[in-house]
């Protein structure tokens, strides 16, 4: 499936038991809803690891990060595994000074988590 909006499209990529929320263009105050919606999403209920694909994500903003920070928190409740790819610098710079890096898990490629 796919959801787009002019600022942030989101291809979301269910593999085994897996899913993967793979995000391209600006995580902000206009794409966080969409976000939000995906991770809502019932289907992903059941799925035991959730990735968000940051690798093509050039912006994001405190509403992005918010939204990021509920979706760990919902995988936690809902007791999946739960972690990011790095982004552009301007994202990984971001979780960095808010210290996300620190408290989420951060992978190199959605692959390091194959079920």
């Amino acid at each position: 499936m796919v959801r787009i909006d002019e600022h942030l499209q989101i291809d979301v990529l269910q593999e085994r038991d897996r899913v993967v929320l793979r995000l391209q263009g600006e995580l902000d105050l206009v794409g966080a809803p969409l976000l939000q919606t995906e991770i809502e999403n019932p289907e992903i209920d059941t799925i035991s690891t959730v990735v968000l694909d940051l690798q093509d994500l050039r912006f994001i903003d405190s509403a992005g990060l918010r939204v990021i920070l509920a979706a760990h928190e919902r995988s936690q409740q809902r007791g999946q595994a739960f972690a990011l790819t790095r982004g552009s610098q301007q994202v990984q710079r971001l979780l960095s000074i808010a210290g996300v890096d620190e408290h989420l898990r951060i992978i190199d490629s959605p692959d390091e988590l194959l079920v």
